[in-house]
């Protein structure tokens, strides 16, 4: 049950935010096992006055980073985990075409009793 919030510089085309979403699913299919269909997924575009990055860490970066923060149940693996990573900036290089320099993620764990998917019950709880 991951959600994905993804930040990125505004004007890129449609077909490149949709490759970015088909890509980290795939991703999370492959790597978490998310069931079919499992695509809760927001893109939030900023203007270059809105958006800044920096080469920290040894890591050159471009104006074309993405941010992508994953809040993922609190029962995946450091081994899930970095295979995730890898499989992310993999199919994101393969499609849209970001380099895996400008792939920047985060995993958020979050314990089943704080999520709530619909109709207001405590479905994990």
């Amino acid at each position: 049950m991951p959600l994905l919030h993804i930040s990125l510089r505004a004007g890129k085309p449609e077909a490149y935010r949709q490759a970015i979403f088909d890509s980290l699913y795939h991703a999370m299919r492959e790597a978490l096992s998310v069931p079919e269909d499992d695509q809760f997924m927001t893109i939030t575009e900023h203007d270059a006055a809105n958006f800044r990055y920096g080469n920290a860490y040894g890591v050159v970066r471009s104006a074309d980073v993405v941010y992508i923060q994953i809040t993922v149940f609190n029962t995946r693996t450091v081994e899930q985990k970095k295979g995730l990573f890898r499989r992310v900036a993999e199919l994101l290089g393969e499609n849209p075409g970001i380099r895996p320099q400008d792939v920047f993620v985060t995993i958020l764990d979050a314990a089943k009793e704080n999520w709530s998917v619909g109709h207001g019950l405590a479905q994990f709880a």
